[in-house]
């Protein structure tokens, strides 16, 4: 094969399924919202917005906004201006995204400071009880932090890890078994990093309750892309990033909920200004806020907080419903286009067939699946990303991702299997995949 070979880039009207992608995009045209996000290169196929999601046009104003006026015209004076309580006010926008009533939901922090805040305090909600129930789908930083958690609680505390069956889905049966009278927290990823498995968050929640347990959810991969229903389930904790589904902006602060009535039970273990009843009083001693805002800790780095607003602003203007009804139908496509195209090149798909269990994203597992990711960015235009030990990922955001994205994107994944390109990159080197 020569070196200097092009991939076809597309679109590929010969491939099974064109017209039913280009229709699909005439019929879906209002909750695309494309037009509304910076497109540096309109040939690229973006499917990595389940890891970072584009730059709305919107938040490029914003932030130029917080630096020229907020920052270099106002100064400190743009504490009281709108900065001290964007924490709150964002989390009030987002609230609605993942089904939580006002006063909720707090932008502070990472995901792992947040998820370890509040499995601590959940922990010494349940005096008495030893075991942290998880799931080996889980994001595996959050079961470091769980096991950073029991270290640091010590007294017998321990992380029990449900196995998945295969890698994929999630067992039930397995999880409802692990739970018992010694079960104080069950932490789960709502959308499993890897395969896109979503848990049951009604049916889990239930059974940790009457158990006696509370329930913490990393809504990291499914808030923007599924609905949560975080107050209809009666769920007690969740955390998230923002920079995903919700187009935050890279490393933008991460988001918490605790239940309303939960608020004053579960203790922030971290106790920092911004958790105190009143900060400006510099108080030697420490006296916790009441309600959401005794989650924080300390100052919110401003510039990626606003930045990330108009990402969950526009999320919050189509809603969940509508952005989760194209997330299906884009990922449903995907592997119908999967079985007939990719599967007789050696692909097999590592996630849900189910809809209603699978999330925003769709894997297919290839035994040079490193090889094809490297030549997808390299050669053809497809930003996807690699999932050890064999996984190609893709993230379809609903936003910004078409249907003739899609169609045009297994076109080119064909072309590089076909071609070899794929066996050329297999020793590429990357320290992100």
């Amino acid at each position: 094969m020569a070196d200097d070979l092009v991939i076809a880039r597309g679109p590929f009207p010969d491939l099974d399924g064109f017209d039913q992608a280009r229709d699909a995009d005439a019929t879906a045209s209002s909750t695309d919202l494309s037009s509304r996000f910076v497109v540096d290169d309109p040939d690229l196929l973006y499917l990595d917005g389940n890891s970072l999601g584009r730059l709305p046009l919107a938040a490029v104003d914003r932030v130029a906004e917080v630096v020229r006026h907020e920052w270099g015209g106002r100064l400190i004076r743009s504490w009281n201006e709108g900065w001290w309580d964007a924490p709150t006010r964002i989390g009030d926008l987002l609230a609605p995204v993942v089904g939580a009533r006002p006063g909720e939901v707090i932008i502070s922090e990472s995901t792992s400071t947040n998820l370890f805040k509040l499995a601590v305090g959940a922990l010494r909600a349940r005096p008495g009880r030893h075991a942290i129930v998880t799931d080996d789908l889980n994001f595996p930083t959050d079961n470091h932090v769980l096991a950073g958690v029991a270290d640091l609680v010590g007294e017998g505390t321990r992380v029990v890890t449900v196995a998945s069956p295969d890698g994929v889905h999630g067992s039930m049966d397995a999880l409802l078994a692990a739970i018992d009278g010694d079960t104080a927290l069950v932490s789960l990823s709502h959308a499993c990093f890897k395969s896109g498995w979503l848990w049951d968050v009604g049916a889990v929640t239930a059974a940790a309750h009457e158990a006696g347990a509370l329930v913490l959810w990393d809504c990291s991969h499914s808030a923007g892309a599924v609905p949560v229903d975080l107050a209809a389930h009666d769920v007690d904790l969740a955390v998230g990033c923002t920079y995903k589904y919700l187009n935050g902006g890279p490393g933008a602060p991460a988001f918490a909920y605790v239940r309303t009535d939960l608020q004053d039970d579960v203790a922030n273990p971290i106790t920092g200004w911004w958790g105190h009843a009143d900060p400006f009083s510099f108080d030697l001693d420490f006296t916790p806020a009441v309600g959401i805002r005794r989650s924080h800790v300390g100052t919110m780095p401003m510039l990626s907080l606003l930045g990330a607003e108009p990402g969950i602003a526009m999320v919050a203007e189509v809603g969940i419903e509508a952005i989760r009804a194209r997330s299906v139908a884009l990922t449903t496509m995907l592997v119908d286009l999967v079985d007939v195209h990719l599967a007789p090149l050696g692909f097999t798909l590592a996630s849900p067939r189910d809809p209603a269990r699978r999330g925003g994203h769709v894997s297919v597992a290839h035994p040079e699946a490193w090889g094809v990711t490297r030549a997808l960015l390299a050669e053809a235009g497809v930003v996807p990303d690699f999932r050890a030990p064999d996984v190609v990922r893709l993230g379809l955001s609903p936003l910004t991702t078409t249907f003739v994205d899609v169609h045009t994107a297994v076109g080119r994944i064909v072309e590089v299997v076909r071609t070899g390109r794929h066996l050329v990159h297999r020793d590429d080197a990357a320290a992100v995949t």
